[in-house]
């Protein structure tokens, strides 16, 4: 028995054959069954150089898409660009173009910072009025508050961020510091609703030695409304040179501390409303 091979002995006469199919418009199939050629890599031997007619050539969706690619790729875009442009994956874009040079970098690596830096600042200009959206309709859905509302929110604020007795320090005095201009404002408001009079009250700055001491009077005394000269001889912190600072500038203003005089039974009654919003948060996580 023959050998399958020997079939393919007069490969010339073969390939003259093949062609003349293929150039009769045949599409590979037909010409394999034709020939009885089996092997895929002597039919493409044999068709090599040979265009597939026409009517055998599917059309490609992304055609015109690749056209496109290239178009704007000798134009100088980027792949970046042009994913952005087309829609389309960098995947198919650089098979599409890889074929052609790289185009020369359309900017110099300062304007790209430059381009960098302002594409970033425009974002952050965006998250920063989404934001301020954002804290505008939370302000909003508070509204204006009822007493309760503030006493809760006094008591609650004076437990988090007020002096506190210990059982080794019994000090029941109320003593509240802070550096926040709401916070204090909040504070001053949750005491006049308990009916604590100015006369009882004694302003002191506590702040970096190396800061604008009388700036920081002068600031604090126009928020809650006294004069500079109500306030008490300011505490200042040493500063630790080991240390760097970021609280400095002309936006820093130090803690303002409030004492209340005469304040112990005040302070007991703090103890226990702080008590009693605890007892009843305790109760709804049973």
């Amino acid at each position: 028995m023959a050998h399958p091979q020997n079939k393919y002995a007069d490969f010339d006469g073969l390939r003259e054959r093949a062609i003349t199919l293929r150039r009769a418009g045949l599409s590979r199939r037909q010409i394999r069954d034709r020939l009885h050629v089996d092997n895929n890599d002597i039919l493409n031997r044999l068709l090599e150089g040979e265009p597939p007619p026409e009517w055998t050539k599917r059309p490609n969706a992304k055609d015109d898409l690749r056209d496109k690619a290239r178009e704007l790729r000798l134009q100088g875009w980027t792949y970046d660009q042009i994913q952005v442009e087309l829609g389309c994956s960098k995947g198919s874009i650089s098979l599409w173009v890889r074929d052609l040079p790289k185009p020369e970098p359309r900017y110099t690596p300062e304007e790209q910072r430059a381009l960098m830096n302002e594409g970033l600042a425009h974002l952050r200009a965006a998250q920063d009025r989404e934001r301020e959206a954002t804290k505008q309709t939370a302000a909003a859905e508070i509204g204006r508050l009822s007493d309760r509302e503030l006493f809760i929110a006094g008591v609650a604020l004076y437990w988090a961020e007020g002096s506190k007795s210990k059982p080794y320090a019994r000090r029941e005095r109320v003593i509240f510091v802070n550096s926040d201009p709401g916070v204090i404002q909040t504070y001053l408001a949750w005491l006049g609703l308990l009916k604590v009079t100015g006369d009882r009250l004694r302003y002191t700055v506590l702040i970096h030695e190396s800061a604008d001491v009388d700036a920081a009077q002068r600031y604090w005394a126009d928020l809650v409304g006294v004069d500079v000269s109500a306030f008490q001889k300011p505490t200042l912190k040493k500063h630790n040179p080991k240390t760097v600072r970021k609280n400095t500038g002309s936006n820093y203003h130090g803690c303002l501390v409030i004492r209340v005089l005469q304040s112990a039974e005040l302070y007991c009654r703090i103890d226990g409303w702080w008590k009693g919003i605890t007892t009843d948060a305790a109760a709804r996580l049973r």
